[in-house]
């Protein structure tokens, strides 16, 4: 059993949790399965399945087995703290919306924090696809059944020529759906609904800028290794660097994200 980050053994347990994610959510995927409202009677809707449930149990079990000084913090169980000071964040199905649509934009992300707050490896598996992307000091690879190979992101660095992404804009407040609109009507190609999927294609080099908001850490953790690694830029919607929640932004360049950045200031938390 080992505590802390060796990179290579880090790498290896990630990847050992994903294939055990999809192990038990595959019998589940476009198979009817039913969802429960997290959020309870009257509250917005907030889907969980049993394949959520199972997914990160799975994930729990193992760590406990292998990083048992190590804390979790995961979407479903909740959050301990352990004596080594470093956390796994866990999403076992980043996208239930998209999962019960039968969609293969959803995710499962792993990521390993170190006691100071700092992501420093990141994992967005979709395993429909066959496509897992694994952010580290190392860099950022899309890792698939045949091929490793190292991604960098596209050469975007003006607003106009941007492909920009976002899930849903409708949970934005007000003045963040302010902003999003002026991002929208500047860049060339919008798109939605890619949950944590969008920030894989964005260190994939095919989606240029990112922009989300009312997120939790385990929902981000992953995402930073992820771009950073490939060379992309992870801020808040202040220009500081990401935090573990709420306003993420993501884009190719320090010059993109400045002219994203104009609007962005203006909903910033």
């Amino acid at each position: 059993m080992q505590t802390g980050f060796d990179e290579t053994s880090s790498l290896n347990l990630a990847r050992q949790l994903a294939d055990a994610a999809w192990s038990v959510i595959q019998p589940h995927f476009r198979a009817g399965v039913a969802a429960e409202n997290k959020g309870g009677k009257g509250a917005s809707y907030d889907p969980v399945t049993v394949a959520d449930k199972a997914a990160e149990e799975a994930i729990r079990d193992i760590l406990g087995r292998e990083r048992p000084d190590d804390g979790i913090d995961g979407e479903e169980f909740g959050a301990h703290e352990g004596p080594s000071g470093w956390t796994w964040y866990i999403d076992p199905i980043d996208g239930t919306r998209a999962f019960l649509a039968g969609l293969p934009v959803w995710t499962t992300l792993i990521a390993l924090v170190d006691p100071e707050g700092n992501p420093v490896l990141g994992m967005i598996d979709q395993p429909v696809l066959g496509e897992r992307y694994v952010g580290s000091p190392a860099g950022t690879f899309l890792e698939t059944k045949d091929s490793r190979t190292q991604l960098h992101v596209s050469d975007c660095d003006d607003l106009r020529n941007a492909i920009i992404a976002t899930t849903d804009p409708f949970i934005m407040t007000p003045a963040e759906q302010g902003a999003w609109t002026h991002l929208r009507h500047t860049a060339r190609v919008t798109r939605y609904g890619l949950d944590a999927y969008g920030y894989a294609r964005l260190a994939g080099g095919t989606i240029d800028l990112v922009c989300e908001t009312g997120l939790q850490a385990h929902d981000v953790a992953a995402l930073i290794p992820v771009v950073r690694g490939a060379g992309g830029v992870a801020r808040d919607w202040r220009g500081n660097e990401a935090k573990l929640g709420s306003q993420i932004a993501c884009a190719t360049s320090e010059p993109l994200f400045e002219q994203a950045l104009i609007s962005l200031r203006r909903s910033a938390l």
